[in-house]
């Protein structure tokens, strides 16, 4: 499982979370330290955030799905952002991510992270 968020408390309480649950967790604090981490390791799903600097969760989503092994990994994209432009929410749809909104609990973060793992 790979997390993607800029925001250092959110990778370190999922990725903690995940763990204890018996995932295996790579967490990055920037999208291209995320494209990096799953071109490196392959993960089985990625969870990211969509708002980030520099480059946005859909710009990653975008990257992945142009990835060859990596175009069908599923992916779950966090927003706090309950009024998403409906361009972005149709692509994120498109692009075959589930799109989740802020906060998200632990117990949410699991059942997710089961669902995107199938």
């Amino acid at each position: 499982m790979l997390i993607v968020d800029d925001d250092v408390s959110v990778t370190d309480t999922f990725s903690r979370m995940l763990r204890l649950e018996g995932f295996e967790v790579w967490a990055a604090l920037s999208a291209d330290e995320g494209l990096s981490l799953a071109q490196a390791h392959r993960p089985h799903a990625i969870i990211l955030d969509l708002r980030m600097p520099l480059t946005s969760g859909l710009q990653f989503l975008r990257a992945i799905r142009a990835i060859p092994g990596l175009t069908n990994t599923p992916v779950a994209i966090v927003t706090g952002d309950y009024y998403l432009d409906e361009t972005q929410a149709s692509e994120i749809q498109e692009l075959g991510a589930e799109l989740r909104y802020k906060p998200l609990w632990l117990e949410e973060l699991v059942t997710l992270a089961r669902e995107l793992l199938g």
